[in-house]
């Protein structure tokens, strides 16, 4: 009855909470990767933006992952 609604809406909210927090972090890390990746082509540093690019990949997937 209504305990299991109840309990099922609990789960859902913590779930929720959890996925927030995740996108949060991840919107923080592209935040920050792209600074980095601005500063990298402004000085041209390939080494640096390929290196910026691969870590937001990977960013993503875990993204996907999740």
């Amino acid at each position: 009855g209504f305990g299991v609604v109840a309990e099922e809406m609990m789960k859902l909210s913590e779930q929720t909470a959890e996925v927030n927090k995740k996108v949060d972090k991840i919107i923080k890390e592209i935040g920050l990767l792209s600074e980095n990746v601005e500063k990298a082509i402004q000085g041209k540093d390939c080494t640096f933006s390929a290196f910026v690019v691969e870590a937001v990949r990977d960013a993503l997937e875990d993204l996907e992952e999740e």
